[in-house]
């Protein structure tokens, strides 16, 4: 069984970076899409950016530019790097992962992280 442990995450002013890192333990599928996903306080979760097995990676457009989604084959982690962070960037941060190829349905992820929280102040 995956499990997904997350550290990282803070609090930074307008325009600052932070840094997300998500161990995952267990027998992971050979085929596979890890994602990070967040939740803003009175809003659905929604998603930022996923990575298949092969490398294949998508960011949603606000993440575009912004965000960068890694996999750390070494450590088996997965890193998010958030830098420019807005206030609207405020929330909830998850990793997840899909037993198959999908992208940012959130339906579609049978394995979460606890969750990190993000605060940018203005």
């Amino acid at each position: 069984q995956v499990q997904l442990s997350e550290s990282g995450g803070g609090s930074v002013q307008d325009g600052g970076s932070l840094r997300h890192s998500c161990a995952v333990s267990g027998h992971t599928p050979e085929i596979n899409t890890m994602a990070w996903f967040r939740e803003a306080p009175g809003k659905e979760r929604e998603g930022i950016a996923f990575i298949h097995s092969d490398g294949n990676t998508r960011y949603e457009d606000f993440a575009k530019g912004r965000f960068t989604i890694s996999r750390g084959s070494a450590t088996n982690t997965l890193d998010l790097a958030m830098n420019s962070l807005k206030p609207e960037d405020t929330g909830t941060y998850y990793c997840a992962m899909a037993p198959q190829w999908v992208r940012l349905r959130p339906a579609d992820y049978n394995t979460w992280g606890q969750g990190t929280q993000v605060t940018v102040s203005s």
